[in-house]
């Protein structure tokens, strides 16, 4: 349900919204210079407001393609455990007023929150361990500005680099300029 500017709550399995991707804590967060800048003002907004609750904040993606907008906000409990439903039900409320105090967002929108559970997108270093060898595609932005896309098999990430098995091949890609990990279904063939 959408109310004006309002905020609602989009209910499903696993947490008060569509299961989610994985993604990036706020503070890890590199940002493509195409990114939306509302994301930053929403996620000053939505920090306190989640410490406020016990939870912490893990992302919040803006979905601006959808219509109405869609502002979803990914949070775990303080502990790191995950929320539940009832979690996402008692955030969502005080997050949405909120979110309309601040008037930050002028047009409809729905407001989801949810738990980033098991996603395609890696971001922490228990990810980059858990799925090490499974397929993974890299979206990589160089100092010139250009964009390219490495698939591989995970073989691990470090302080500098994300290093990917390309055709039985080790590929380091310098982790300043990896944007996005996420899984991949394997190809079939060569």
């Amino acid at each position: 349900m959408v109310r004006g500017r309002g905020s609602s709550i989009n209910c499903g399995r696993g947490g008060c919204s569509a299961p989610g991707s994985g993604s990036l804590e706020p503070s890890e967060t590199r940002r493509s210079p195409l990114a939306n800048p509302l994301i930053t003002d929403l996620e000053r907004l939505v920090g306190p407001q989640a410490e406020a609750a016990a939870l912490r904040l893990e992302a919040v993606h803006l979905h601006a393609h959808r219509i109405p907008m869609t502002v979803q906000v990914l949070v775990r409990r303080a502990d790191g455990s995950d929320v539940n439903l009832d979690d996402c039900a008692a955030f969502s409320g005080p997050l949405g007023e909120a979110l309309e105090a601040a008037a930050l967002l002028d047009t409809p929108y729905v407001l989801e929150v949810s738990s980033p559970g098991i996603g395609e997108e890696l971001s922490t270093d228990r990810d980059f361990t858990s799925f090490r060898s499974f397929p993974v595609a890299v979206d990589r932005l160089a100092a010139d500005g250009s964009g390219t896309l490495h698939e591989g098999l995970l073989l691990g990430r470090d302080a500098e680099a994300v290093q990917l098995n390309v055709r039985g091949r080790t590929v380091r890609l310098p982790r300043q300029e990896v944007v996005r990990v996420r899984l991949v279904s394997p190809r079939d063939g060569p």
